[in-house]
């Protein structure tokens, strides 16, 4: 007796049905149909002794009847050497004879349909342990000694925006306030012919009790792709909108009126990470951004790119070091428009140094010591920023205490002083917090 069709030509017409060259790919895996013959045999076997179940695909006959053709001689045709002895064949071949009653339409209409439904089920594969989903949330309460300088204290980090707009004495001395900041995070975690993907989306916000005015909040976008076992790279996308950093002396009115500041930011940023040895991490950072005013403070419109180098240092089993140096150039649209003599067009060396420390098995110190030198490079007569720069210093201290594989306490302070080279006195911002953390 002759050979079936292949099943590769029916598919093969399957998928031109569906508009789609057949490049193969359903035959990756095996373990889909030709290989499961108890599958198929089941299914095979199912139809034949329940006509009447078999009968309930005849109204698909018009629709696919310009395919019934090409296995009408199904008894006769051949072909692929690799199906000769497969089972599927087999089974297909003895369908007839087994139930000589069966109608022979009906059955090429069963074995179609079957053919189709496995062309469009996803081809199934053994999910990696990492795979799957993962919630992240963090509550944290802060008491901040100036509601104008807390965000940019607290974004202050090498994984933050270090750089914050350019902050006139003005926009400082605002008052005390207890601020909440919740932060939420989904992770979805994926395996593709690369390695792990781990696409994220985390929403971040300030929440003033007393200063409401200043709550604003921001949302960010991420994708870690793995290249290889010790080599790693991350896009991450970051929106703040409408931020309101406070009254300030406005210059486009020519009356220097006092009017409220916003801006929203948009910063896309990348990592290259590769870990040199188990203990020791390095990676190649890089960021351009956008910050955006309202229209009162439109010559300080800026654009901004930054490079430089992460490394992270286990020294000691429980000792943790980081250090980082970021060069950044920003140039805003003031440059172009002397009238206003304010331009906050900047180059920025930013130099930080973490080190973790695991006091016992659930508890954890962090510290961290970052320093900014902001050179303003604005060339403007009568603009206060000719020939100035600024210098930041801050400190962090906080404490983790794990109190299940999941959820984390902390508590910690944070202290960073600001100088411009044309002010008399630094500014100085005190923020101290608590909050707890869960991972699912």
């Amino acid at each position: 007796m002759s050979e079936p069709a292949s099943f590769m030509t029916v598919r093969r017409e399957v998928a031109e049905w569906r508009g789609q060259a057949d490049t193969g790919y359903e035959m990756r895996d095996t373990r889909c149909g030709i290989c499961d013959t108890g599958y198929v045999i089941r299914d095979a076997r199912s139809g034949i002794r329940d006509l009447k179940r078999a009968a309930r695909y005849s109204h698909l006959e018009s629709r696919y009847s310009h395919l019934a053709s090409r296995i009408s001689n199904l008894d006769t045709r051949i072909s692929h050497p690799e199906l000769r002895g497969a089972p599927v064949a087999h089974v297909l071949i003895a369908m007839p004879q087994r139930n000589s009653d069966f109608d022979a339409a009906s059955l090429r209409r069963l074995v179609l349909l079957f053919v189709l439904f496995a062309s469009l089920w996803p081809t199934p594969r053994l999910a990696s342990a990492e795979e799957g989903w993962s919630l992240e949330g963090r509550g944290s309460l802060f008491y901040t000694d100036d509601v104008g300088l807390f965000s940019a204290t607290r974004r202050l980090s090498r994984d933050g925006d270090p750089t914050q707009p350019a902050i006139d004495s003005k926009l400082t001395d605002q008052g005390s306030d207890v601020v909440f900041e919740p932060i939420l995070g989904v992770t979805r975690s994926l395996t593709n012919s690369l390695g792990r993907l781990d696409l994220n989306v985390q929403g971040q916000g300030f929440v003033f009790t007393e200063n409401p005015q200043f709550t604003h909040g921001t949302m960010r976008l991420q994708a870690t792709q793995e290249l290889s076992s010790a080599t790693r790279i991350q896009a991450r996308f970051s929106y703040a909108p409408d931020q309101l950093l406070g009254d300030n002396d406005e210059h486009q009115s020519g009356q220097t009126q006092l009017t409220a500041e916003k801006l929203t930011s948009y910063i896309w940023s990348a990592r290259l990470i590769h870990d040199v040895t188990p203990d020791l991490s390095v990676r190649l950072f890089n960021r351009y951004g956008m910050r955006r005013y309202n229209e009162a403070f439109s010559e300080r419109d800026l654009n901004f790119w930054t490079i430089g180098p992460h490394v992270d240092w286990r020294v000691a089993p429980k000792i943790k070091l980081g250090l980082s140096y970021h060069y950044e150039r920003g140039l805003a649209e003031g440059r172009k428009q002397p009238q206003f003599e304010d331009d906050t067009s900047y180059v920025n060396h930013y130099l930080s140094a973490d080190m973790d420390v695991e006091l016992t098995e659930r508890l954890s110190l962090l510290t961290a010591f970052h320093f900014e030198h902001n050179i303003w490079t604005s060339g403007l007569a009568g603009d206060e920023r000719n020939d100035a720069y600024e210098n930041t210093y801050q400190g962090d201290v906080t404490l983790v205490y794990r109190l299940t594989d999941s959820i984390q306490g902390f508590g910690g302070v944070q202290r960073s002083s600001r100088k411009e080279s044309f002010e008399a006195s630094s500014i100085k911002n005190t923020n101290v917090g608590i909050g707890l953390s869960a991972r699912f």
